[in-house]
């Protein structure tokens, strides 16, 4: 039985994201370069024999950010209902089937970044170093005048961690071995890269100051799940193998030998 994941996408390349320039409530779409990638990463990543198993989705979270819905559309799942917002764009003619229900949440809206909208780290810096503060800027430390500290968005990620494991995860690690229920319980999430990185750390239980600086390019994809099949030993997978049907592997095998 496997053990549920979460996958973490951040959106496709903006004009922002090539330039450093920290977006946070700005509505900017993707680059045409942007929505290539990630169409390239919905073909590479998602099927019935990749790392992201259409039909093991139990739930489905996008920022309220039309750079990260346009984002998700790219990816080409297909759904029986409307998605929870009007669309942004056409997508290819033949989607992957997915039965997960696609929820929008504020929860994983990108970080606030109040003054700090729309400018670079250096110009941070500068500016700070202006107004007389610390030029050693650290959002992790800390946060951004105007808009959230560290805590708002701890506060944020706990809550949606706290979901996923009380409605997701919990009940499909708690079901006996064979259970069909059992191996519906991925989650995936769309969004941005300070809030999926503070996710990162607080999946884990670090705060968010004190772990690993984590990295996540704009298109990039990365996967939390547990350890020894425990939801006490939350755990970040460095590398994740395809998923692989063992019956049709094992016919495969038999024909090879006829």
């Amino acid at each position: 039985m496997s053990t549920p994941r979460v996958f973490i996408i951040r959106h496709g390349e903006t004009a922002w994201s090539i330039d450093g320039r920290h977006t946070g409530s700005t509505d900017i779409p993707l680059t045409a370069n942007g929505e290539k990638r990630v169409k390239a990463t919905g073909k590479a990543l998602i099927g019935d024999d990749r790392l992201i198993v259409p039909k093991k989705l139990a739930h489905i979270y996008v920022s309220p950010r039309k750079r990260a819905q346009r984002t998700f559309e790219l990816l080409n799942l297909g759904f029986k209902g409307p998605l929870p917002w009007k669309r942004h764009g056409e997508c290819e003619s033949k989607p992957v089937p997915c039965d997960a229900e696609v929820e929008v949440t504020e929860d994983i809206r990108e970080w606030e970044y109040g003054e700090y909208e729309g400018i670079t780290s250096p110009q941070i810096r500068e500016k700070r170093k202006q107004q007389g503060l610390d030029p050693n800027w650290d959002i992790w430390r800390d946060g951004c005048p105007g808009g959230e500290s560290p805590a708002d968005v701890n506060a944020r990620c706990d809550r949606l961690i706290k979901e996923i494991r009380e409605r997701f995860h919990a009940p499909a690690l708690n079901k006996p071995k064979g259970d069909p229920d059992a191996e519906r319980a991925d989650v995936l999430i769309v969004a941005h890269g300070h809030i999926l990185r503070a996710f990162a750390q607080r999946w884990t239980g670090l705060s968010l100051h004190e772990g690993p600086s984590f990295l996540l390019e704009a298109g990039g994809v990365g996967t939390l799940s547990y350890e020894h099949h425990n939801i006490n030993e939350p755990a970040i997978i460095l590398g994740s193998a395809f998923h692989v049907d063992l019956e049709d592997d094992a016919k495969v095998d038999k024909l090879g030998k006829i």
